[in-house]
């Protein structure tokens, strides 16, 4: 563990001199102390790295020196070759450029390696899209990669979905594309709207209020041009991390969509099979509200959910093991829904022909 942590310091410091041990620390996931600790080691070991003081310091490596610490391991080139998804590396037209960079790779890799590299392809396959979903790329994903690519802010007319009672419209945006995101099968543009052009009102996409950064599904996405004025490249907020916006939106997305909570009471299978048939925001919140066990054993907690449509839907398959407790509405329906089933098997056997 310590060896592969002092070889990444010492490429990190290589590829960007003047990091400071703060920068170091959080790319490296330990403490200051640690990378002082590990700056000694190096040193020891005959790597020159050195810390400088003041507002241009952070860590150098001497100049003219370089480490020799390059050589991919058999296990870093296996890798390599799981970097990219195939289908989406297709969708986004890179493809071709894919593979003349793993032949670039191979043709760099000794010999011992070069199998190794290439076996990783017929050992695993990523696949991306969602079961019982014919996967397909937006039209324009390709044409909105390169304005990611190349940091052009764009107009984008997008056709919203009926919600909440508003009808489906098309409406126009401004959008500095920041990145894309396949969940799912599905493609996804992160971006910010731009200072002082329309619709900089500092209102989220999921109405949070938070900045100007929107999200957009790329196959809502009906028409694409370069922004209409002629500092269409913007800089780029160097602080933005895609991956962690993702992850902050998508639950928070998640969380919204569970607009309405039911009581239900649970047997322990029911408890258990919960996680297996609703949501799993809705069934986090719930199990952290559960109350105490009742003389029978059962579990009530009240869990949110998308509607009471989708609430009766996930929670039927779980038979005698949940007692909708309220809504009232829904509880009515399971009522309904019981005896319409207790009807049907008390009929005679159908394939009883006196």
């Amino acid at each position: 563990m310590r060896a592969a942590r002092l070889i990444r310091m010492a490429l990190l410091v290589q590829s960007s001199p003047g990091l400071t041990a703060a920068a170091l620390a959080r790319e490296l996931e330990v403490s200051e102390r640690t990378v002082i600790r590990d700056a000694q080691a190096l040193q020891e070991a005959g790597v020159p790295i050195r810390a400088e003081r003041g507002r241009a310091g952070g860590y150098r490596l001497a100049p003219g020196y370089r480490t020799r610490l390059t050589t991919l391991h058999p296990t870093e080139a296996e890798t390599l070759y799981l970097s990219g998804l195939p289908a989406a590396l297709r969708d986004l037209g890179l493809s071709d450029a894919a593979d003349t960079a793993r032949l670039k790779l191979s043709a760099t890799l000794l010999p011992s390696l070069r199998a190794a590299a290439e076996s990783s392809a017929r050992r695993f396959h990523l696949d991306a899209p969602a079961w019982f979903r014919e996967p397909s790329a937006p039209a324009l994903l390709p044409e909105l990669a390169r304005a990611v690519w190349s940091d052009r802010t764009v107009e984008l007319a997008y056709a919203r979905p009926e919600r909440d009672g508003a009808r489906a419209r098309t409406v126009a945006r401004l959008l500095e594309p920041y990145g894309l995101v396949l969940k799912a099968g599905v493609w996804y543009v992160v971006g910010r709207v731009p200072d002082g052009r329309p619709g900089a009102d500092g209102t989220g996409a999921d109405g949070t209020g938070a900045d100007r950064w929107r999200t957009y599904r790329v196959d809502r996405v009906t028409a694409l041009s370069p922004a209409p004025f002629d500092d269409a490249v913007f800089d780029r907020d160097p602080s933005f991390d895609l991956p962690a916006y993702w992850q902050a939106h998508a639950a928070a997305f998640a969380r919204t969509l569970l607009r309405t909570t039911v009581t239900v009471r649970l047997t322990g299978e029911g408890l258990r099979l919960l996680p297996v048939v609703a949501d799993p925001a809705g069934v986090a919140e719930a199990l952290a509200s559960a109350r105490p066990a009742d003389a029978s054993g059962r579990v009530t907690v009240g869990l949110p959910v998308e509607s009471e449509e989708v609430a009766f839907a996930q929670l039927v398959g779980l038979g005698a093991d949940a007692e909708v407790l309220a809504p009232e509405s829904l509880r009515a329906r399971f009522r309904a829904h019981a005896r319409g089933v207790a009807g049907l098997y008390s009929a005679q056997d159908p394939t009883d022909q006196r």
